[in-house]
């Protein structure tokens, strides 16, 4: 068996947690893996590292080696497919599945990459995999606990060797409509989908003609013309049109966290129904995540309290759906707190900012070792470095030289300059930013080792 890993979602539903920049999948909301590492161990129980594909898009390419990284493994160049659009789960499938067919046909299991699942599914793939995936295209459903109207559901139909036929596919639904389901033993749908590749490539060629032909126009796959590709999910595009979909019951505990009420019903609570790190005086049935600063709360029942340093949610648990509308109002006032956190990825480390106002900046600079940042200029602001751990290669202007721990340099702004740790351990800096603008897009590339763009 082999796996494909859908990474490129940039959920809104969890902001202030999740970011444009960092989104849901790369969190570590309950663990010390994230939801995406948690992803990959899971398909590393059915596969070879080199049998996982990762699909995702360019902003995301390196979370996913790194948190690759962390877990102790390394992946190939070509086993990340970045995609230059988000297009849904099945132009990410399809793409997975031609690259890790190219050697001949298999069986591929598709996840999502931010879901939650216990190790008791994995029996159960296997199982469908030996019994269903030669003839059939099998989803997975979620055996319901409760009528939840955030997912859809899964009518099941005649009785298979193992599993069932896919009767109907259905909406999220309403609250009458949701009980209704459950009373009648539907399931809820998972996104979770396996097959043989020359079943499903053979009727994607059947039902969705054109995008077979786009996919299979070129053997390299900077062939594929994505932006032309119609935006589906794998349900709408295939699994409803397709005779031979299957559903294998999953009865185990399984969430796709897509709302902080998901979020508290997976933690743990106190007598009074509680969740999170607060203290809790007179309140029931709250959820607080605040890592940050004490937190207290009292006389308060049934809401979500999320603060992430620099933002601060307060929401009724039934309202948390509707976040996204909140971070639709922030992006439609360029505002970057629904793209940044105040730690920042890069290729090279990170950066965190440590305080902000109108004319100056102050980071924290991580960078790991043998990394190096861009050879790159700012056209309104300058840099003090102050090297506070290890040892920095810097380059300013024509000048090169290696601070150690204590010592500092000035970046005047409008001068090229690059940092780069050679050192044996991780390299900290402090970097005070001084300028009449300070956005992160005032900056101007002249070599990058990560492929980032460069400007011309």
């Amino acid at each position: 068996m082999k796996s494909i890993i859908m990474a490129g979602g940039s959920g809104t539903r969890l902001w202030p947690l999740s970011r444009e920049q960092y989104p849901k999948q790369f969190l570590k909301i309950d663990s010390t893996h994230s939801l995406f590492q948690d992803t990959y161990i899971r398909a590393l129980k059915l596969c070879n590292p080199d049998d996982i594909a990762v699909v995702t898009n360019k902003n995301y390419e390196f979370l996913v080696k790194n948190q690759i990284e962390e877990l102790g493994y390394g992946i190939r160049e070509d086993r990340i497919l970045c995609e230059p659009c988000g297009r849904n789960t099945f132009p990410a499938i399809i793409w997975g599945t031609k690259v890790l067919s190219e050697s001949g046909d298999c069986h591929i299991i598709a996840f999502p990459s931010d879901h939650l699942l216990s190790d008791s599914a994995i029996g159960i793939f296997k199982e469908a995999d030996e019994k269903l995936a030669g003839k059939h295209i099998v989803t997975f459903g979620i055996v319901p606990d409760c009528p939840n109207t955030g997912y859809g559901y899964i009518k099941a139909g005649k009785p298979l060797e193992f599993g069932f036929e896919v009767d109907e596919f259905k909406e999220k639904p309403d609250t009458a409509t949701a009980e209704k389901y459950v009373r009648a033993g539907y399931l809820w749908n998972s996104g979770i989908v396996l097959f043989a590749s020359s079943l499903l490539m053979s009727e994607v060629k059947k039902y969705q003609p054109e995008m077979y032909r786009e996919f299979m126009k070129s053997d390299k796959n900077a062939g594929i013309d994505y932006n032309a590709l119609e935006s589906l999910s794998i349900d709408y595009g295939l699994l409803e049109k397709t005779d031979c979909a299957a559903v294998a019951a999953l009865d185990c505990k399984w969430s796709d966290l897509g709302s902080f009420k998901s979020i508290y019903d997976v933690k743990e609570h106190d007598d009074c129904g509680n969740a999170g790190n607060a203290e809790f005086l007179d309140s029931k049935n709250n959820l607080v995540l605040a890592d940050n600063r004490k937190t207290a709360i009292i006389g308060v029942n049934n809401t979500a309290v999320i603060d992430s340093g620099d933002a601060l949610l307060i929401c009724n648990m039934d309202r948390s759906e509707s976040v996204k509308e909140i971070v639709k109002r922030y992006q439609a006032k360029n505002d970057d707190v629904v793209k940044y956190h105040l730690t920042v990825n890069r290729p090279w480390g990170s950066y965190t900012v440590l305080e902000e106002h109108q004319f100056f900046k102050i980071k924290r600079v991580s960078v790991k070792c043998g990394s190096i940042l861009s050879l790159q200029k700012h056209h309104h602001r300058s840099e003090h470095w102050i090297v506070v751990c290890g040892s920095a290669d810097v380059i300013i202007g024509s000048e090169s030289k290696t601070l150690t721990q204590g010592q500092s340099t000035f970046v005047p702004a409008g001068v090229v300059h690059r940092l780069e740790n050679k050192g044996k351990i991780p390299l900290e800096v402090i970097e005070v930013q001084i300028g009449e603008y300070l956005g992160e897009d005032d900056i101007e590339r002249y070599e990058d080792v990560y492929g980032r763009e460069i400007s011309k």
